[in-house]
């Protein structure tokens, strides 16, 4: 059975919205409509809809504008914007729903016009982003706005036609000032820290550029508020279509699998209105920050000591890993012992819960999720995620056992070669640098914790040399298993 509006009263298989579709308003424009933002902002928007008659006003206008979106347009527009969301449980338990939120889509280089007089219409109230942290357009060193990007230049232009996410929604800022309408609110759902501060930085910089009252008008008016997102998506593979058919019997040109977890945690700071999304699980909160820490450093941070010490012991997929008892203990030591003590209050969060939740999040085989993937940029993750909960435990005395063994088991994965003499593909911008720091430290034993750029001034505090060095040790002699096994049993994986 094909999937659009004509069709969606016929189909009874699986749930479909139970609200009018034809009532349905655009009050939010998105940037970005890839998996991520269908299991997620998408989602959330379906569940209110559904929930409140009153909340049909914030369907949304999803817009493409890389080549690379014409796919999307292509699925989505036939199906009127309707797609499948499935939830792929730990347990095996598989959820196939049909998620109506989104009523329009544009693709910008058909028609830029439309694209920004749809987010300069009055009804419009939010423009949402997901475009990865390569969207934004700054130095990853600098952290400035990037003025030679060729994309951005031809924006920047005198009467350029605007083809980047920039020059559209400047555009339709410009068109509503002139207009004496309200800035909508840019809210960036990306995943990276401090997103809506990224979001106000590159956004006005570019406004500066190429109208500096504009900008000045942005700054007064212009809400972008910070979140912290999370919900694993994996890419839709082409098994993925003919198992929803098959179960469904919708045939789906793009469907999305998600897991069942998700949280969105949001920064109350809005330019006009927004929807009461607290209603249907989203936190609406004065701060981000504490929800953005605990994310960093147990989550993330978790990732990292499950991945080099996990690759070490042979495994290649995360569900696997997180399944080791040896594994879980680590992690469990390190989150309660270690992270939690650096954390802030984050009211609405049972920390404790939290955590369990992410081992079996890290457990759930129908995600596929790739130990190689983890092991990825890591000089970027590091010195973010894991490094700052081990300079906050020794400004305060605490423990950093299993962070400083988290870390050498990176140095001994940089070394670029496993346990069985075969090659390691170290995939990092900094691999040329790493690897022979790495391999150096079997005789020089601080050579890669030197690295003052990326870990400071760790490599002169004895209460963390000492840990990292026996773990290092231990790791080249007598295995990741060994180590861990030694680790654990010293009480340090297991106290509670």
């Amino acid at each position: 059975m094909a999937l659009d509006n004509k069709q969606l009263p016929d189909i009874t298989s699986i749930a479909v919205p139970d609200y009018p579709r034809g009532e349905l308003t655009c009050g939010i424009v998105h940037f970005g409509v890839g998996g991520f933002h269908r299991a997620h902002e998408a989602m959330y928007l379906d569940r209110l809809i559904s929930a409140d008659p009153g909340s049909r006003t914030w369907a949304i206008c999803g817009v493409g504008v890389l080549p690379s979106d014409a796919r999307m347009r292509d699925a989505l527009v036939p199906q009127d914007g309707l797609y499948t969301l499935t939830l792929k449980h730990p347990d095996g338990t598989v959820e196939t729903s049909v998620i109506g939120s989104i009523a329009q889509y544009l693709y910008a280089p058909d028609d830029p016009e439309a694209v920004i007089a749809k987010m300069a219409a009055p009804e419009t109230h939010i423009v949402s982003l997901t475009v990865t942290e390569g969207g934004y357009n700054f130095s990853p060193t600098t952290g400035a706005f990037d003025t030679s990007n060729p994309a951005v230049v031809a924006d920047l232009e005198p009467d350029a036609v605007p083809a980047t996410t920039f020059g559209l929604v400047t555009a339709a800022l410009e068109r509503r000032r002139a207009q004496g309408l309200p800035s909508f609110t840019v809210m960036s759902c990306d995943n990276i820290q401090g997103n809506g501060d990224i979001a106000r930085a590159t956004f006005t910089a570019f406004a500066e550029l190429k109208d500096p009252e504009l900008a000045s008008w942005m700054s007064e008016n212009t809400c972008f508020p910070n979140s912290m997102v999370d919900r694993i998506t994996p890419a839709t593979a082409p098994e993925l279509l003919v198992e929803v058919e098959d179960r469904t019997g919708v045939a789906d040109r793009w469907p999305v699998v998600a897991e069942p977890f998700t949280q969105w945690v949001l920064e109350d700071s809005f330019s006009d209105g927004r929807p009461a999304l607290e209603t249907v699980g989203v936190q609406v909160v004065s701060d981000v920050g504490p929800y953005e820490l605990m994310k960093l450093r147990l989550l993330n941070a978790s990732h990292q000591g499950l991945c080099y010490f996990g690759y070490l012991m042979g495994y290649r997929y995360v569900h696997d890993a997180a399944q080791d008892p040896l594994l879980r203990a680590l992690l469990r030591g390190y989150m309660n012992n270690e992270a939690r003590p650096t954390l802030l209050p984050a009211p609405g969060v049972d920390v404790e819960e939290y955590m369990e939740t992410l081992i079996e999040r890290f457990s759930n085989p129908a995600i596929g999720d790739t130990i190689a993937r983890l092991c990825q940029d890591s000089s970027d993750r590091i010195p973010k995620w894991l490094v700052p909960v081990i300079k906050s435990q020794l400004a305060t005395g605490g423990d950093v056992e299993l962070a400083a063994a988290v870390v050498a088991s990176w140095t001994r994965y940089a070394e670029g070669e496993d346990e069985n003499g075969d090659p390691i593909d170290v995939v990092d911008p900094l691999a040329d640098v790493l690897v022979p720091l790495a391999k150096k430290s079997r005789n020089d034993p601080l050579a890669f914790v030197g690295n003052t750029d990326l870990f400071g001034d760790l490599a002169e505090d004895d209460r963390f040399t000492r840990p990292y060095l026996s773990a290092l040790e231990s790791l080249r002699g007598r295995g990741a298993r060994e180590t861990l096994s030694r680790l654990t049993a010293a009480g340090q994986g297991t106290r509670e």
